[in-house]
């Protein structure tokens, strides 16, 4: 049975509130008149592996000219940092509906599936639709598949936070709501972010 998420179910650092607001039960994150200084994310309290993750989302350009945001899932925090590591379902002009390795690979790991996929998005509220089994980690945006990937390094955890973002930039809001999560039956054996170790939360140097 799918649970709704709400802003209650998140955390949010004591120097990233300036960010963050609800506002009839839509999360908001970003400033329709500040230049947001760095990435900044809310993330859950609970951790999840396997699940079926299904939220609607918009981006409000205010005086960007291409805003960009995005769906933490699979992720943890950098300790004592605004940053995370982790798959990104990314919200971009280009990019809808792929997947980017954030602060990890630094690249997209799951790109579209289609020529459809690419047309996916729409002016307004997306619907969006991000199904994690195991390695396998599956997109669709406004019922369109976008995404079908299957992670080969048994070194990359498949268990975390998930999370929403508002990525750095002039001033724009990304805005998240009816957002549900099901749990579904755990895959034995995964790798996890404390079997990983710190090692795995060093921010990777750009290319």
């Amino acid at each position: 049975m799918a649970g709704e998420l709400t802003f209650s179910d998140f955390q949010i650092q004591k120097k990233e509130t300036q960010w963050w607001k609800v506002a009839q039960g839509v999360i908001v994150g970003g400033s329709p008149t500040e230049k947001v200084t760095h990435n900044t994310f809310i993330a859950t309290k609970r951790r999840y592996a396997n699940f079926e993750l299904r939220l609607q989302v918009k981006l409000t350009a205010h005086e960007s000219k291409n805003p960009n945001a995005g769906i933490q899932i699979r992720s943890e925090r950098v300790p004592n940092h605004h940053e995370m590591v982790g798959y990104q379902v990314d919200m971009a002009r280009g990019y809808w509906g792929k997947i980017y390795d954030e602060s990890r690979r630094r690249k997209m790991v799951g790109e579209h599936v289609s020529p459809e996929a690419a047309e996916a998005v729409k002016e307004g509220w997306n619907n969006y639709r991000i199904l994690c089994e195991g390695p396998r980690i599956r997109v669709w945006l406004n019922e369109i598949k976008t995404v079908d990937f299957s992670e080969k390094d048994t070194q990359i955890p498949l268990e975390g936070l998930i999370a929403l973002q508002a990525h750095s930039g002039a001033p724009f809001e990304a805005s998240y709501r009816k957002i549900t999560i099901k749990e579904l039956p755990a895959t034995e054996g995964i790798m996890t972010w404390d079997k990983l170790g710190p090692e795995g939360l060093k921010l990777k140097k750009r290319n």
